[in-house]
């Protein structure tokens, strides 16, 4: 496990020409850092589209490719959806339980447990997403809401696979508003998070958890300093070479 993880979210933006383009783009400027050491220490991962990943697979030695979304079953009757069998071969990554799929599409905790279960039994690593909203954390409620969403995500699972787990504190208040949770906020809610997984997982680990919200170059670093914070998952800015190369310029004078 590596210091610090960049994972870009991509939601629904990009055709495949322009996500190989971005890859390529990346790649050269990433090869720039290649005989730097502290590359080595930052894990770089995109969430591309669907119908991207096979085309961006393998584009790049520096960069990871990950799924958006996966459905719990191998195969069946479940219309438009994807299953861990059809991207294992082209994805190590799964994002399980962004807001914007429990807010919006209806996912339960119940369902990302099962995803979660579902993507560590194919080899897959899930990036497991909790957070609060504005309403919650305005009534004093972002510990017991983050906290009761790890109790029933983590549900039944080992310590040995708890440990196999990319977590991301993302409040929802925060996500594509422009709004960001300041560090000292963003920090409290990470250690809380620790103390949780710890507790749950029976033993303390080394883990990674990002912080995920309006992420931008100018304020990354300020955020990644902080102890409990080990990455970001980035939205909007990831979506242009410039800003998202810029991201990971800073994170590397962390490392």
């Amino acid at each position: 496990m590596k210091d610090l993880m960049l994972a870009a979210n991509w939601k629904m933006n990009k055709t495949v020409t322009e996500s190989i383009s971005f890859f390529s783009e990346l790649d050269i400027r990433l090869k720039q850092w290649e005989l730097n050491p502290r590359l080595d220490r930052i894990d770089i991962l995109i969430f591309p589209s669907f119908i991207s990943i096979y085309s961006v697979n393998g584009r790049s030695e520096f960069i990871s490719v990950g799924s958006q979304n996966i459905h719990f079953e191998e195969k069946g009757a479940f219309t438009g959806e994807i299953s861990v069998g059809m991207i294992r071969d082209y994805a190590e990554y799964a994002l399980i339980g962004h807001s914007e799929r429990r807010e919006i599409f209806g996912e339960t905790d119940s369902d990302i447990n099962k995803k979660i279960r579902a993507a560590l039994s194919s080899g897959i690593t899930p990036l497991l997403c909790i957070g609060e909203t504005l309403e919650e954390r305005e009534a004093g409620n972002t510990f017991k809401k983050t906290g009761d969403q790890l109790k029933e995500d983590l549900s039944g699972f080992s310590a040995e696979e708890i440990g196999k787990i990319v977590f991301a504190y993302e409040p929802v208040w925060a996500i594509g508003t422009g709004k960001t949770a300041s560090p000292e906020q963003a920090q409290e809610v990470h250690s809380f998070i620790t103390e949780e997984i710890n507790k749950t997982a029976g033993k303390e680990q080394k883990r990674l958890i990002l912080y995920g919200g309006s992420v931008k170059p100018e304020n990354c670093k300020e955020l990644l300093a902080k102890k409990d914070i080990n990455g970001a998952l980035i939205g909007g800015a990831s979506l242009n070479v410039e800003s998202f190369f810029a991201i990971i310029e800073k994170s590397l004078e962390l490392v």
